[in-house]
């Protein structure tokens, strides 16, 4: 018995560094699709799992919602997520990995009745007057929007539904506009859900170059396999 408990001593460690790190997403088009066979596939989605292959860390994905994914990384464990920008406060409990992918420049999704017609600038889309903004709980939007919003301080509304359902209700009267990266937006506006409901892009002048997404790790992750996966990411961006 001391040799058999000896034995699973050596060998648990090794078996446990073999078992597939999580990788949680949210059904997110275009950064991040199910697909038929299990996989996830996306502009997100498919650095993210060159990287893991590249890095020769075996991982398996698992859908989670984005406030969940927050929480089970602040747990700790062998956990990451894929698509998130790097802050402070996520800092504080996460490690990053270089850039996966870069955004496209923020848009405004707004009704075909809004006040501007053509591209206008952040500080003048938020200067109208009871202007209310529909945010997703948690998120951020960059450093320049989520200042501007801090700033200005409009009447926001708050929320943990996906981007599909924050357009439907910009359409539905619930908020006068939301803010997506523009290929997002560019995406979405084509699906059959959202063609009757009178959504358009607003284009912002002075919103700079989007903002860069990660893989996000629980601090549990160990170093070297931030490292390699670092090693793994190549140095251009998706979105540039």
């Amino acid at each position: 018995m001391f040799r058999i408990l000896c034995l699973w001593l050596l060998l648990s460690p090794a078996s446990r560094a073999q078992e597939p790190l999580v990788l949680y997403y949210n059904e997110r088009p275009p950064y991040l699709m199910s697909t038929p066979d299990g996989g996830v596939h996306g502009l997100t989605a498919d650095p993210a799992t060159a990287a893991f292959a590249g890095a020769g860390v075996p991982a398996r994905w698992m859908r989670a919602p984005s406030n969940r994914q927050l929480a089970l990384l602040q747990e700790g464990g062998q956990r990451c997520a894929v698509g998130w920008f790097r802050n402070a406060e996520r800092e504080r409990y996460a490690k990053f990995s270089r850039p996966i992918y870069q955004d496209l420049p923020l848009v405004a999704i707004v009704r075909n009745d809004f006040v501007f017609r053509d591209a206008t600038t952040l500080q003048r889309l938020l200067a109208v007057r009871k202007l209310v903004v529909l945010v997703k709980e948690k998120y951020s939007y960059g450093g320049y929007v989520d200042d501007a919003l801090d700033k200005v301080r409009p009447t926001r509304i708050s929320t943990t539904a996906e981007s599909v359902v924050m357009m439907a209700m910009i359409g539905a009267y619930r908020a006068d506009l939301m803010f997506l990266a523009s290929e997002e937006a560019d995406y979405l506006l084509q699906r059959s859900e959202l063609r009757d409901k009178g959504l358009r892009v607003l284009r912002l002048q002075d919103v700079p170059t989007g903002e860069r997404r990660h893989i996000m790790c629980s601090k549990d992750v160990s170093d070297d396999i931030m490292h390699r996966l670092d090693n793994a990411i190549p140095l251009k961006l998706g979105g540039q």
